[in-house]
């Protein structure tokens, strides 16, 4: 018997995912595999975070481009593995990378379900494949702040190549890591409820054009099963969360990463001005006040990671510190995070989270429902 309280699957194109959560893709190492099946397994989309995954391979300063590639190969195969075909795993992929065209065509030929693709407009990804594009199994999904964003997406893919996106991520400025806001437009941020709408509309024109259901996935600040309720009634077909999933046993980020998020406050939560020219949301620790006073942390750079940074003018290498992080030495680097990070009290598994995620979707639906539809 159908639940009407459960949460509704979530359904791009031919691929239905029994549940409307997506695990946002934590680059440098926090989402891999470990986390993605996890969450994969429950009815989720599990997604690898991609920027910087090939650091920890043996060679990974020393030939970087093909260490990311390798290191891609196998979290995605052993993702999978683990998932056991439950849900969907997917990979997130910053536009900006160097070598976003190469990560972008492993995800693709290893068989990812989704690619997530934020940190600039992904314009020319029907060109990659040419008249191959159409046949591509795996589903392609922009992230953007704006319906401004998403409409200047949808229009040139549709009048270049005659296609349209698989579905679309609107991020709010309540988001962790980079942001796609500016540090005037962070002043007085715009509400995420008002953005989803914005990205609604934008995408409706080419719904009605190709004839097909464009999702619209809502993130950032997003956190119990009520907010998981809230949007998915105002329009939106799934949610994007991240900072509720490092805080889990499955993450695949050291302990000690994870105890950042315990030991936060609300004032512990700040804004950055990361070296890749980009406003983003972090955990305040020595490391971060240091860069603030002025101090210089020397690097080399074994290359050009990111299209935007100025390596020689950075004050640090965001890849390393982000790094050095994961594995647990916040000395030589920061947690970047939501802002509700600091809400987080315990870790859990990803089973436990979703139950908690489930549990409060059921009584946000339930709490709506008129009396009369209840006792029926």
């Amino acid at each position: 018997m159908e639940d009407a309280f459960a949460m509704p699957p979530l359904v791009v194109g031919d691929l239905r995912v029994d549940l409307p959560i997506v695990q946002g893709g934590m680059s440098v190492g926090i989402s891999l595999s470990g986390l993605a099946s996890a969450v994969a397994r429950e009815g989720g989309v599990g997604v690898i975070g991609t920027a910087g995954i090939g650091m920890l391979e043996p060679d990974g300063y020393q030939r970087p481009r093909e260490a990311n590639l390798r290191a891609l190969r196998k979290e995605i195969r052993r993702a999978k593995e683990l998932s056991g075909g439950r849900g969907a795993i997917g990979t997130n992929i910053l536009v900006a990378l160097s070598d976003f065209e190469d990560l972008l065509r492993v995800s693709v030929e290893e068989g990812a379900d989704m690619v997530f693709m934020g940190a600039g407009l992904p314009m020319k990804v029907p060109s990659m494949f040419g008249e191959g594009f159409a046949a591509v199994r795996t589903k392609f999904v922009p992230i953007v702040s704006s319906g401004r964003a998403a409409a200047l997406i949808f229009k040139s893919w549709a009048k270049s190549h005659g296609v349209i996106p698989d579905a679309v991520v609107v991020e709010g400025p309540m988001a962790g890591g980079h942001l796609g806001f500016s540090r005037e437009e962070l002043k007085a941020p715009p509400k995420l409820e008002d953005l989803v709408l914005q990205v609604i509309e934008a995408v409706k024109p080419f719904e009605d054009l190709f004839g097909r259901k464009v999702p619209v996935i809502a993130a950032g600040g997003i956190y119990t099963g009520e907010d998981i309720y809230r949007f998915l009634k105002l329009g939106a077909s799934a949610v994007q969360m991240a900072t509720r999933f490092v805080v889990t046993h499955e993450c695949d980020a050291d302990l000690r990463f994870k105890e950042e998020y315990l030991r936060s406050r609300e004032e512990d939560v700040v804004i950055i001005d990361s070296p890749v020219g980009l406003p983003g949301r972090a955990i305040r620790n020595a490391f971060l006040e240091a860069v603030e006073r002025g101090e210089k942390k020397p690097f080399s750079c074994p290359w050009k990671c990111l299209r935007t940074c100025d390596h020689q003018k950075a004050p640090y290498c965001i890849a390393m510190a982000l790094t050095s992080a994961k594995l647990g030495k916040l000395e030589m680097g920061f947690a970047f995070a939501g802002q509700n990070c600091f809400r987080v009290d315990r870790i859990v598994s990803v089973k436990e989270l979703i139950d908690e995620l489930r549990e409060g979707y059921r009584r946000a639906a339930m709490a709506d429902q008129p009396l009369s539809e209840l006792t029926r």
